[in-house]
């Protein structure tokens, strides 16, 4: 496939929207979802497997750091996105939402939000949800201006992406 990659993920107020990334899985990685769902690490709306097979050498490397986000500037630029928020979700996730989890579709999507500095992949789907719920009422400059400077710590000294 391509260096890049687009997928249409839900916005505020559920509005729709292609999120770009750099590429890290092979290019039928959509199609072979449905073969791995089995091995989901997490419970909740989201696919995690730490070990997926999709994802390619240099896709492990830029995810790692974090790289493979660096597109969904374009989004900012767009409106699509802000730099902090909670993740944009996949229109899969948000059919099998609660309502807590639906109020995550109150704001404007991140490229970073407080779940990817607070663990990441270690932190579960209903854990990640009360972080995000815990942004929304607490967001303010100066927690996007801290959530941004672990960002760039992340990036730097990877977490546990994957």
């Amino acid at each position: 496939g391509g260096v890049f990659y687009s997928q249409v993920r839900i916005g505020k107020d559920g509005r729709k929207f292609r999120m770009f990334k750099f590429r890290s899985m092979i290019a039928n990685a959509d199609q072979k979802l449905k073969d791995l769902l089995q091995y989901n690490e997490i419970d909740g709306a989201m696919f995690k497997m730490k070990e997926d097979p999709r994802i390619t050498k240099v896709g492990k490397f830029i995810r790692k750091h974090s790289l493979d986000e660096l597109p969904q500037l374009l989004n900012v630029l767009a409106g699509d996105m802000s730099l902090v928020g909670p993740r944009p979700p996949l229109p899969r996730e948000v059919k099998q939402y609660g309502v807590s989890d639906i109020q995550r579709l109150l704001v404007v999507p991140g490229c970073t939000g407080l779940w990817q500095v607070s663990g990441r992949n270690n932190v579960g789907f209903h854990a990640m949800v009360e972080l995000d719920l815990q942004y929304i009422s607490e967001a303010n400059l100066w927690v996007d201006f801290v959530i941004l400077l672990k960002t760039f710590r992340i990036i730097i000294s990877p977490n546990d992406a994957y």
